[in-house]
Formats: structure tokens, sequence, C-alpha cells
């Protein structure tokens, strides 16, 4: 695929909208596809609330998805018109047989790297003169994707304490129950249980699942500001970022992400008062 360009001919925002419509369809399907394929699973326990949230980041992809089909039409194009990839599909294919995995790889890697770009891509949109369109992903898209990064985050938290017995905040689950539930017949703990056993930490087991269902190290630059309000820190994904030989890179493209962040915050502040 040609790279999206930075925003500044038409066919380049077309392009780059398109992008965005095509991963909101996939993320419809794969919404549906976490509940459907994993929601029977007695041995991951999962409450109502689970399907609630699933249930809600279905609604939300999809809005998004129309959302921005039809901005996508209003500048002149389709949705189709463009090749696209199927990097959500190919991991989606790799964590099949995971709800851990899925969760770690598709919402705290996939959907967290799209929080991570989102700033620059609505800089992209307002530098170059399309306000409708920054608006919509930074009033609508930006903010609802965080909730969704969140609910990835939120469930592989959820399977780390069922797996060590603890009883998974909300949950109304007790530790005994807990584990007697998701035995087998022949009393032995399914695979993902035993090896979320084997960490000290949920953060520690989210780096596992990544270098096993993930090809390749997490690229800076990262927003930590909506990571931290999706609920995960630093520790969870600077351990899978680029090697040391790249730290110096990585620096610099941090920093020079979060001045980008202050001169925007520095625009609002100054129209504000205005």
């Amino acid at each position: 695929m040609k790279r999206l360009g930075k925003g500044g001919t038409l066919a380049s925002r077309q392009a780059l909208v398109h992008s965005l419509v095509h991963i909101e369809s996939w993320a419809v399907d794969l919404s549906w596809d976490i509940i459907a394929r994993f929601g029977s699973d007695l041995t991951y326990s999962l409450p109502r609330e689970f399907f609630d949230d699933f249930v809600t980041v279905a609604e939300d992809e999809c809005r998004h998805h129309e959302l921005l089909k039809n901005r996508l039409e209003d500048i002149g194009s389709h949705y189709g018109a463009f090749a696209a990839h199927e990097a959500l599909w190919d991991s989606a294919m790799a964590t099949a047989d995971s709800l851990p995995a899925r969760l770690a790889v598709e919402h705290a890697v996939h959907e967290a790297r799209g929080l991570d770009v989102m700033p620059l891509t609505i800089h992209k949109f307002r530098s170059n003169g399309d306000e409708q369109t920054a608006q919509l992903l930074e009033d609508v898209v930006y903010k609802e994707e965080i909730t969704h990064c969140a609910a990835g985050v939120r469930w592989l938290s959820y399977l780390y304490h069922l797996a060590h017995n603890s009883q998974p905040e909300g949950s109304g689950t007790g530790s005994s129950e807990a584990d007697s539930a998701v035995r087998s017949p022949e009393g032995s703990i399914p695979d993902w249980m035993a090896e979320a056993r084997r960490h000290s930490g949920v953060e520690t087991w989210f780096h596992e699942l990544v270098k096993t269902h993930f090809r390749g190290s997490l690229k800076p630059p990262f927003n930590v500001e909506a990571r931290a309000q999706a609920g995960f820190g630093p520790e969870w994904y600077m351990p899978l970022a680029m090697l040391p030989k790249f730290a110096a890179t990585a620096k610099t493209l941090q920093q020079e992400f979060v001045g980008m962040q202050l001169q925007q915050t520095d625009a609002v502040a100054t129209g504000a008062t205005a």
C-alpha cells in the first residue's frame, strides 16, 4: 500500500478518511466476533458486564463507520475506492483461540496505537483546512476509542485476577467458585489460566501475550495521556517498545509528540479567551 500522506491534497485526505472507514469496518466485525467466539467458553467465567461492554463497543464502531463513510462521500469519494490493509483481521486470526491474546493484541496494541496516531491525524486535517473531519475525529471517534481500549485492559485484568483466584472487581464471583467453575472434569485448569499464574502481574502477562501473538515491537511516540485514561501506564507498553539502539530516536519522537500536544492545548486556550 502507498503511504497515506500528510493530507495536503484532497486525494490524500480522501485516502486518510478511507483508511479510517476501513478500520472501523473491521472493528465492528471484531466487536461481535469477540462475543460470539469467546462468550460461551465457560473457562473464562465472563459476567454480563463483558457482553454489555462489547455490545457498546460494536454500537460505537458502527456509528463511527457510518459517520466516516458519509464524510468520505462528502469530500468526493466512497468506501472501496482505495486499497486497504487487513492487519486487524490478520491479528484476529492469530488470536482466534485465545481471549487473553485477543484482548491484548486487538485492544491494548492496535486500539492503543490508534490513540497514539489520532492527534496527528486530527492535526493533518485541521492544518489543511478540513475542520469538519477534524472535529468528527476529535469530538466523537477519539473520545470513544479511549473507552474501547479501556475495555481490553479491563477484561484482560479481570482474567488475570480470575486466574489468581481473587475476586475480580464487580464480578460477584468468589475465589473458590471461580477456580472450580473453570476446571475441566479431570480437574485441570485451562492453559490460559496456567499461563497467567506464571506472572506476578498482569503487565508481564500482557508482555508475553504480545510477544507470542504480535509481530514486531511497539512504535513510539506514545499518547501517554490517552493511554492513562484507558487504564494502563508505561509499565504496560514501554518494555515492548523499540530496541535500545533506537532509544534516542524514540525519545525525540516522544518529545515532538508532547510538544505538538502542548501547541494544540495553547491554541484551544487562546481561542477560548479571544
